[in-house]
């Protein structure tokens, strides 16, 4: 990279660095800052850092970024970008470095010289994690020179250091290391997994970036590459590579009024609606302009096409947006100069101007490739037909399911065995499988608080159903009853009868199973339970160790061998292995796995929903292939399978 861009419309000096307020608040309420103090506002913290490299990426003085989680936890990002400037700063009176680094809202993005797009809206992400962190380092090679400044919880170290000039040829750049601040944070582990699936994000939707992650903690290192020639195209193929496709991938290229409009989307025998939404690289979770924009050309584009060639009658009712939507795999990636996010975690867009942007280019697009494929167009246009059909026929088995309020409905199962509580925040619902299991549930819970719904077999695998099927099987229509928010596009939060939905079943291969069948069909259709930390998973004890008089249940097969090389004399041991809930009595399923002093529940969330989207896919979906390269690599992960 050029020390120096010959583009006069790039420079990046400290003029072009504009403050507007300072660090005060953050340590006290970083919530505001960067959503919360969990695992998942840890990774925010990382994403921050790497933004702004890929600000630079964008403004094409920049093509690789470096992100290394060293040993201590510590995280290190590199770019070859033109490093932050060092001059001094006329407002502050300090460095640019350390204006940019322990000033809110101070950055390039302000002034409007710095950057045309970025990411970093707020300018307050890398002083945020300046100020969260226990220290940061940050070294600078720009402007001929090797710079470096120490923080100490946002505190300046002494005065930014010029350590040498910079090597003939030597890239200009940044690099920042922090170890965040473990008073702060509730998590002290990163998971490279997470880490992996934003950066191969960044890497999809900026082109021409080489991505890479190190991960130190393990001997030898783990390293992963990220570069993808095909942009958006690209991330749709990798999206849909476990699922059968009925058309190539469409795609969309425009820019209206400075805003770059990018979109690929394509069908799948799918029947989920698989849309990912992105504003300047960053993910949208909540949509927004773009994604409404979006969403309203194709419902347009298919019905205006359909009733052209005759597809639609006189007498029927145009497509719906979710009959539009049924199958789809879709990624929109907007670059927007002035982004207005929600929130400072950017959680949806809020330009008015874009959703016309995004519906001009995707409708353009859309019409013209309808009209050169008339094959495609044709599968499209019926997938769009079934799915409209699907939908009426649901329309009339929703309504036998949905309950009418939160606490009091004649529509409750007969199986159910409710609470006696009227207090919802207090009361839990155990879901188990067969009669046997649930009768001993039954006599073990506290029927104060404790609700058993036992469930006849394996449910239905809703991968593979449409929503009018899954309405008519008996199993889930019982848990939509029970459970209170309805189904699908009509779950409503208010209607929820209990606090913490909890699935118990045996841990054994059939367990196993069935709590997948379980989790996709909540993933699918009543995904706020889990957004919301509802949904958990009971862990029923594998094993009862008995020495002498002396009784104790382990949960794995780690702590039963460690309990087992505590005991003394290993001749007076018995060890029972559980593999059902019948096997235990009402007491020991109570005191193990239901009793709130005891128990043992994991919580269910989703860090990212397109890995999520694409592990039930994986599971649940109609290609093996797929499913056998999962379990052909993760079998010597398996220590004990009952089969």
């Amino acid at each position: 990279m050029s020390q120096h861009p010959s583009d006069p419309g790039l420079s990046y000096t400290a003029d072009n660095i504009q403050v507007l307020e300072g660090l005060e608040a953050v340590r006290r309420r970083p919530g505001m800052y960067i959503g919360g103090t969990d695992l998942k506002a840890m990774h925010h913290m990382v994403y921050e850092v790497v933004d702004n490299s890929v600000d630079e990426a964008m403004a094409g003085v920049c093509d690789r970024i470096e992100v290394t989680i060293l040993a201590d936890e510590s995280v290190r990002v590199v770019d070859n970008g033109r490093g932050i400037p060092v001059g001094r700063h006329a407002q502050t009176g300090l460095s640019a470095l350390e204006t940019v680094m322990t000033k809110l809202h101070a950055g390039g993005k302000f002034g409007g010289g710095g950057y045309k797009v970025s990411g970093g809206l707020h300018g307050v992400g890398v002083s945020a994690v300046n100020a969260l962190s226990t220290w940061l380092l940050a070294e600078v090679r720009t402007d001929g020179g090797f710079y470096r400044q120490r923080y100490e919880r946002g505190i300046p170290q002494g005065e930014i250091e010029r350590l040498r000039s910079l090597e003939p040829g030597e890239e200009t750049g940044t690099t920042i290391t922090y170890l965040r601040d473990d008073t702060i944070f509730e998590e002290p582990i990163h998971h490279f997994e997470t880490l992996k699936q934003r950066l191969r994000e960044m890497a999809f939707l900026t082109g021409g970036i080489t991505v890479c992650l190190r991960d130190e903690r393990e001997q030898p290192a783990r390293e992963l590459t990220f570069y993808f020639e095909g942009g958006v195209r690209s991330f749709v193929r990798y999206l849909n590579r476990g699922r059968s496709v009925i058309h190539p991938v469409v795609y969309a290229l425009s820019e209206i009024d400075g805003t770059q409009v990018e979109a690929a989307w394509q069908y799948t025998d799918s029947f989920a609606d698989n849309t990912y939404a992105f504003a300047n690289t960053i993910v949208t979770p909540d949509g927004g302009v773009h994604l409404t924009g979006f969403r309203s050309a194709l419902t347009r584009v298919i019905n205006d096409y359909a009733r052209k060639q005759g597809l639609l009658k006189d007498s029927d009712s145009n497509f719906s947006g979710d009959d539009t939507r049924e199958g789809i795999t879709a990624v929109i990636s907007v670059k927007v100069p002035d982004p207005q996010f929600e929130s400072q975690t950017k959680v949806k867009l809020l330009n008015v101007e874009v959703r016309n942007h995004v519906d001009s280019a995707v409708a353009d697009a859309f019409s013209a490739w309808l009209d050169e494929n008339p094959r495609d167009a044709r599968a499209i246009v019926e997938k769009c037909s079934t799915a409209a059909r699907a939908r009426r026929a649901a329309k009339q088995a929703r309504e036998l399911v949905i309950r009418k309020s939160a606490l009091e409905s004649s529509a409750l199962p007969g199986k159910l065995a409710d609470c006696s509580t009227r207090n919802k925040d207090e009361a839990e619902l155990y879901i188990v499988e067969g009669d046997s299991a649930g009768g001993t549930a039954k006599q073990g819970r506290d029927r104060h608080f404790q609700a058993v719904l036992p469930l006849r077999g394996k449910i239905l695998n809703v991968e593979k159903s449409r929503i009018d099927k899954i309405l008519k099987n008996n199993e889930i229509r019982a848990l939509v009853q029970a459970i209170g928010i309805g189904i699908g596009d009509e779950v409503d939060m208010e209607g929820l009868r209990y606090r913490r939905i909890v699935v118990m079943t045996d841990a054994d291969v059939d367990g196993s199973h069935i709590r997948t069948l379980l989790l996709t069909f909540f993933y699918r259709y009543m995904l706020p339970l889990i957004e919301r930390g509802n949904l958990y998973i009971a862990q029923p004890p594998l094993y009862q160790i008995k020495a002498g008089r002396n009784s104790q249940y382990v949960y794995t097969e780690a702590q039963k061998e460690r309990v087992l090389a505590e005991l003394e004399d290993r001749s007076r041991v018995s060890l029972q292995r559980y593999k059902g809930l019948g096997e235990m009595n009402a007491e020991q399923l109570w005191e193990t796995t239901m009793n709130p002093e005891n128990r043992q529940l994991l919580q269910v969330s989703i860090e990212d929903a397109a890995s999520a989207d694409l592990t039930f896919e994986m599971l649940m979906g109609s290609e093996v292939p797929p499913r056998k390269r999962f379990i052909m690599t993760h079998a010597q992960d398996v220590k004990n399978l009952d089969v």
